[in-house]
């Protein structure tokens, strides 16, 4: 027994060794900064001078803020919004791509065209074409285009779907990877017993997707707390605080404000959020952590 417990020992020295730098990384790249924003959350700073304790001050001014409550409600319209309109188009873009069929591959380019742009490219880009008076609507002489897009009215919900178009290629090639997953005798049986194509996809595909829905909503709802360069390059959060998510309001309070402190409060705000979010979608997947795909219509 004692040479066998040696053995099972030795074997595992090299994987725990392997998994060493990732650790060291992850606690100086990630804890360790984390841990700052917790202690800078506590202080008064303007960026450049001494660094003064203060107590829960900058928690009671950020909290006090309407400006907060603003920026966090718009941030939760962001997340929940982004997620009704991607989620059911990136999975039926998805399911339509995983076909074997060649015209599929060449649309699944096209579809996938947006995640070689970055997120600033895309906003200057839409930024040009939706000017009223320079944009796509002056160029083509369609005066149903030449709207203030970007006004008061319209720049939150365009900006919404200036997101929601460069992210769901992402998630619908999550989607083509977990629909090919799904064994086709389901689908032959099916036939067999004369269900058609939309009672196929209501009860074998939907279900064995369970686990490919949970992580893709995952990324989408905490990444949804961190849109920045889009929203900051389009519309800089205005016009007034019309599109001043949580990710830009700490910019803007750090950097153009000078208070370090109050930023760092909403700062530990989104990572709690992400942290909630992230777990609680988690959970929906049972506490079997190691279920595969294909036990999703379990």
């Amino acid at each position: 027994m004692t040479g066998a417990h040696t053995s099972a020992g030795t074997r595992d020295t090299p994987l725990a060794l392997l998994a060493l730098p990732a650790l060291v990384f992850f606690l100086i790249f990630a804890v360790a900064p984390l841990i700052g924003v917790v202690i800078l959350s506590f202080t008064s700073w303007d960026g450049i001078g001494e660094i003064l304790p203060n107590g829960l001050e900058s928690w009671q001014m950020v909290l006090a803020d309407p400006m907060t409550w603003n920026a966090l409600g718009l941030t939760l319209a962001t997340m929940v919004i982004t997620w009704a309109v991607q989620t059911p188009l990136s999975i039926l873009l998805g399911t339509f791509i995983a076909g074997q069929q060649r015209y599929r591959a060449v649309l699944a380019v096209f579809y996938f065209l947006p995640l070689l742009l970055s997120s600033a490219a895309i906003a200057i880009a839409f930024k040009a074409l939706l000017d009223p008076n320079f944009g796509l609507g002056a160029g083509l002489n369609l005066p149903f285009l030449n709207q203030d897009w970007l006004g008061v009215e319209l720049a939150f919900p365009v900006v919404l779907a200036v997101i929601a178009w460069q992210f769901i290629p992402f998630h619908t090639l999550l989607y083509q990877g977990g629909v090919r997953q799904i064994p086709q005798q389901l689908y032959e049986a099916a036939s067999i017993d004369g269900a058609s194509r939309f009672r196929q996809f209501i009860h074998i595909t939907l279900p064995q997707l369970k686990y490919t829905i949970i992580t893709s909503s995952t990324l989408m709802l905490v990444g949804s707390l961190t849109y920045f360069d889009l929203v900051f390059v389009m519309t800089q959060g205005g016009p007034g605080n019309a599109t001043r998510i949580l990710a830009l309001d700490m910019y803007i309070r750090g950097f153009r404000a000078n208070q370090m402190g109050a930023a760092s409060v909403i700062a530990v705000i989104l990572v709690v959020l992400g942290l909630g979010l992230a777990l609680g979608v988690q959970r929906l997947g049972g506490k079997d952590k190691t279920a595969s795909q294909l036990e999703g219509g379990v």
